[in-house]
């Protein structure tokens, strides 16, 4: 039970760095000054590679919440000796 513990653990972790560096490959969902001008809707279409960047940020985040309530729920404790 204790090594199903660190490898839960393990998992973890990986899911909230993948969600950090996906939140941070994010490109930015402002207009900026292009909304100044109108030219806001020319650029609106989204590409196939912030879709599935999109994807795998919500399976990041999907995945770090069942860990977290499965690692806080108490099943998995790792003993301390």
């Amino acid at each position: 039970m204790a090594t199903l513990a660190i490898v839960l653990k393990i998992l973890w972790s990986l899911a909230a760095l993948s969600i950090v560096v996906c939140v941070l490959l994010h490109s930015a969902k402002g207009d900026g000054v292009a909304a100044i001008g109108g030219q806001a809707q020319l650029f609106s279409s989204q590409k196939s590679a912030e879709k599935n960047l999109d994807r795998f940020t919500w399976g990041a985040v999907g995945l770090f919440l069942l860990l977290s309530g499965l690692l806080s729920s108490g099943l998995f404790k790792v003993p301390l000796s």
